[in-house]
């Protein structure tokens, strides 16, 4: 099999390292160059959101940041997942060098797909996560999970229109999952006129990075960009993401 491909950030210009004393907890991404430019990586326990358009590679992002948390910081991870089944993604990353499977094998990685029907969301007040949590509690506790990945907010509230509900349900979410004290990286679609659909999560996550794919000229260019990482330094610039072979 090919070696593995990944995300690799070009790194623009150096940024000034934090006093250690001061350094806010991280959790290595295990990206290529965003390591650099969050000055060391998600953070730690807490809720990072990406969002952005289909194919600016939120999941590919998402996907490498749990496989190297394994192989590298000996870190388990569960990714859930709201549109592709387990084996669909699985088969689709087996392409750029991730076995899931092995991972899989050896206990250190759960994948999930959580089937959500559109005909079945019950608004009436009662609408609530505690399915999903009590799910997701046995995926963490079965391989110890340090790193979760969940697949995209949209599929988990479709056909939700209930804006407080949805709110109150994202804060319960997102507190959740720091009580869990897991490091998690939440995927959303990029909104019109906002970060994502609701246009509601960035104001309860502690990190977000925004994914953009855009065309100029017929040349389709990546970018990545910081919008906020609560007490931490950051780069603020526009970053060209490459999705390449790992020197």
């Amino acid at each position: 099999m090919d070696s593995p491909q990944y995300i690799m950030i070009k790194k623009t210009k150096s940024l000034s390292k934090q006093d250690d004393q001061f350094q806010f907890p991280k959790c290595p991404s295990g990206v290529d160059g965003l390591d650099e430019i969050t000055e060391g990586g998600f953070p730690k326990g807490r809720p990072t959101l990406i969002c952005g358009s289909a194919g600016c590679g939120k999941t590919l992002l998402s996907m490498q940041f749990l496989i190297k948390g394994i192989t590298e910081y000996n870190e388990p991870g569960v990714f859930m997942s709201f549109e592709e089944t387990a084996p669909d993604l699985a088969l689709n990353v087996r392409s750029l060098g991730f076995d899931l499977a092995d991972l899989q094998k050896k206990k250190k990685l759960m994948v999930d797909h959580v089937r959500i029907e559109r005909s079945e969301i019950d608004e009436t007040g009662d609408y609530d996560l505690e399915g999903l949590f009590i799910r997701l509690n046995y995926a963490i506790e079965t391989v110890k999970a340090k790193r979760v990945v969940l697949d995209t907010l949209e599929a988990l509230f479709a056909g939700l229109d209930n804006q407080a509900v949805l709110r109150a349900e994202l804060r319960r979410l997102f507190l959740w999952l720091k009580e869990k004290g897991v490091t998690a990286i939440i995927t959303a679609e990029r909104g019109e006129g906002a970060l994502t659909r609701q246009g509601i999560e960035e104001y309860v996550s502690d990190c977000v990075i925004l994914l953009d794919n855009r065309v100029i000229e017929q040349v389709t260019t990546r970018r990545l960009r910081i919008v906020k990482y609560r007490g931490s330094m950051h780069g603020t610039n526009e970053y060209p993401p490459m999705i390449n072979k790992e020197p």
